[in-house]
């Protein structure tokens, strides 16, 4: 009975990637990759000819038999196009069902995108969440903040380079612009940048400079939970207006997230509006 491999490859510069990984992908008689494009960089780079097969958002279902079937006869090895694979990717729906086949599964350690981020931005790792990429949506990207604004450990999300002003301006709007951020692009790579300041200040390089690039934001818990102020409560109102939602269903969030009373949010809607 074969294992499947999770296996860590570079998440920019080919010298992190360890001397087990290399033995690995040598070794597999598969190697399922994210992009086999991508991957066959890499395979060339280290002279590796093992098999590869694409397994990716769009063919999991039918891959998924495929490499349970390969895995009767032999070791695969997964890899994503950097990092490790099985984050903000379909590989935890390979590893459930390579599970519930009682095949082996085997970690093989390495390059991190979030945990090379957290550790270099200087705010607090003693406890954090990562939620994978923000929605690409406005409405659904502010709910899903709305979620997240009272949370006290520190924030790690991924963003595309193109969508990074606009979710920069919602984090804003409901963070409020003080709040403590870093802004993480192209690490280990030729031009890494780490760009540490407060949500308005990366908010302001973001539309100035319009960052390109693989960027991992790190983001500040709430220090202060509680009571929000009026001008937040307002702000958050206005977000709510904005996105359609009617006097009501506006006033039972804002209460539920601002420690104010129903009836005097919703005294604020009907002035907002």
């Amino acid at each position: 009975m074969g294992t499947l491999y999770l296996v860590a490859t570079p998440i920019g510069n080919l010298e992190d990637i360890t001397l087990r990984a290399l033995r690995v992908l040598h070794e597999a008689d598969l190697i399922a990759a994210e992009d086999s494009r991508h991957t066959r960089k890499l395979l060339k780079h280290f002279e590796i000819d093992t098999p590869m097969i694409s397994y990716h958002e769009y063919n999991k279902l039918v891959r998924i038999d495929e490499i349970l079937s390969k895995l009767n006869e032999g070791d695969v090895a997964l890899v994503s196009d950097a990092g490790t694979p099985g984050l903000s990717d379909p590989g935890y729906e390979l590893v459930s069902a390579v599970i519930d086949s009682d095949h082996l599964i085997s970690p093989v350690p390495g390059a991190s995108a979030p945990i090379a981020a957290i550790v270099s931005s200087g705010l607090p790792t003693d406890s954090f969440t990562f939620i994978g990429y923000l929605p690409r949506k406005n409405k659904e990207r502010i709910s899903a903040l709305q979620e997240l604004v009272n949370e006290s450990r520190t924030i790690i999300a991924f963003e595309s380079p193109h969508r990074l002003s606009d979710s920069l301006a919602d984090l804003n709007t409901v963070f409020g612009a003080d709040r403590q951020a870093v802004l993480c692009r192209e690490m280990t790579k030729l031009h890494e940048e780490f760009f540490r300041g407060t949500l308005g200040e990366l908010l302001e390089k973001a539309e100035k400079e319009n960052p390109r690039g693989e960027i991992t934001l790190i983001i500040g818990g709430d220090l202060n939970p509680g009571i929000w102020e009026e001008d937040r409560v307002r702000e958050a109102v206005k977000t709510h207006l904005n996105s359609g939602n009617k006097l009501s269903e506006v006033a039972r969030e804002v209460a539920k997230e601002s420690g104010w009373k129903r009836r005097d949010v919703y005294q604020i809607t009907q002035e907002e509006k």
